[in-house]
């Protein structure tokens, strides 16, 4: 029988069967750890806005955008640009949101493997479930504020912890996280705006989101199927970041010799060092580029070109023009980040490079104007959704692939900061586009 050098093994089982419930349930708790991880990330967004502007204004909550983005086209203000600007671009909301977030991942990888799993579990449940209580019984814009900066600290926190924690299991577990944090976009934004436009408040709506933290605690606690090496509640103490089943087997065999003629003294033991870190993230960087390019290019579409994509004769009103934009966008990520158990895609080069060329076109589009209608952008935009989804999921899956094991641990974890890193300099980029734009 091959034996395999990888970490991402599951355990031995007594049989075919079990085994395969065992996957089972492992991919369906890294679909639900992925949907419940960004869940509360996209719904702030929405519900974020819709409180913080009825506090502002005292008006009448406007139904919430089925998008990432949020709309911000609704109710808008009379202008002179011929692109019918909104006075503040939606990158604003984007930078609120990415940048906590990011703080995270470029500092939590070097530390966080001092925090065993199932504490960073409860901590991001419970900062998921405080964001929905503080936006829900905001009485000010700094409590609303401040929600939000709680639901991008559990997702950004979540997401490296849970990258990290697919090196325990089996590598097709990626397929399923990738495929949960697709689902969040479209189900987490479709889900509060159908609750809200049959005639439930924001707050209402926030209080039965809660439902989200408790089933990522129960998908994780529960669902999943961990092996013996993953440090749940104490600090690991063995010299790998996670054991391969095979070799453990090995061990208990007498047998490791045959496997590796390496002696105890040639393996590098104890945890990472500080300089070997930072030769992975050297190492790395052939992943975080393209990652982060591809991300940059999308999120500047999204929040720099998409609310100056308006045709005025279109049967959509400029409001339910984004809103299609924004959700084209979500059902095109969710379709490529569920597509590697049928299709792996190694050059994530030429996933940026036609990301890029997504952005320059519409670039053009905004300021010629010579794009004939909105169906053509939804196209534009559909492919650009699954561009950007398919390049994260392989990116993950061939870091996984390719790390060596002791290092694949902090490696998933240090990576995730590409598309933060992307996303949030997209949302810097785009102020000026938007201000130039608005200006003719």
């Amino acid at each position: 029988m091959e034996r395999t050098a990888s970490v991402n093994a599951d355990p031995v089982h007594p049989s075919d069967r079990n085994g395969y419930c065992t996957q089972w349930r492992n991919w369906t708790g890294f679909w639900l750890l992925g949907l419940c991880n960004n869940f509360a990330y996209v719904v702030m967004l929405s519900a974020a806005h819709d409180i913080l502007k009825k506090q502002e204004s005292g008006n009448t909550t406007a139904s919430a955008s089925a998008t990432l983005a949020l709309d911000f086209q609704g109710g808008n203000s009379s202008n002179s640009s011929r692109y019918d600007c909104n006075p503040v671009s939606t990158a604003a909301v984007l930078l609120a949101d990415i940048l906590p977030t990011l703080v995270i991942k470029l500092s939590a990888p070097f530390v966080i493997h001092k925090l065993p799993y199932g504490f960073r579990v409860l901590f991001c449940a419970a900062m998921a479930a405080t964001s929905f209580l503080l936006v829900s019984f905001s009485s000010a814009v700094w409590m609303s504020i401040l929600g939000v900066i709680f639901a991008s600290i559990s997702s950004g926190l979540g997401e490296l912890s849970f990258l990290s924690l697919t090196v325990f299991f089996s590598r097709d577990v990626l397929g399923g996280w990738g495929s949960g944090t697709g689902g969040a976009g479209v189900g987490g934004a479709l889900l509060y705006s159908g609750l809200t436009q049959v005639g439930l408040s924001p707050q209402i709506t926030l209080l039965i989101m809660l439902v989200v933290p408790f089933t990522m605690l129960i998908s994780y606690f529960l669902l999943l199927v961990p092996p013996l090496s993953l440090p749940q509640w104490k600090i690991r103490e063995t010299e790998y970041a996670a054991v391969d089943s095979d070799e453990r087997q090995q061990l208990l065999d007498g047998s490791e010799e045959e496997q590796d003629k390496s002696t105890p003294e040639e393996r590098p033991l104890g945890p990472l060092t500080f300089t070997e870190k930072l030769h992975i993230i050297k190492g790395l960087l052939g992943f975080v580029f393209p990652l982060g390019l591809v991300y940059f290019a999308e999120y500047f579409i999204n929040q720099g070109m998409m609310e100056l994509l308006y045709f005025p004769n279109f049967f959509l009103s400029h409001a339910e023009q984004y809103r299609w934009y924004q959700t084209l966008y979500q059902v095109g990520v969710l379709v490529s980040r569920s597509s590697l158990c049928c299709v792996k895609i190694r050059k994530l080069w030429a996933l940026s490079s036609l990301q890029v060329v997504n952005a320059v076109l519409l670039l053009f589009a905004v300021r010629y104007q010579f794009l004939p209608n909105a169906w053509l952008v939804f196209t534009i935009v559909l492919y650009e959704g699954l561009l950007g989804g398919a390049a994260y999921v392989n990116t993950f899956y061939f870091i996984s692939k390719e790390t060596e094991d002791r290092q694949r641990e902090f490696a998933m974890a240090a990576a995730s900061v590409g598309d933060s890193l992307g996303i949030a300099l997209a949302g810097l980029a785009a102020f000026p586009v938007h201000r130039y734009f608005c200006s003719l």
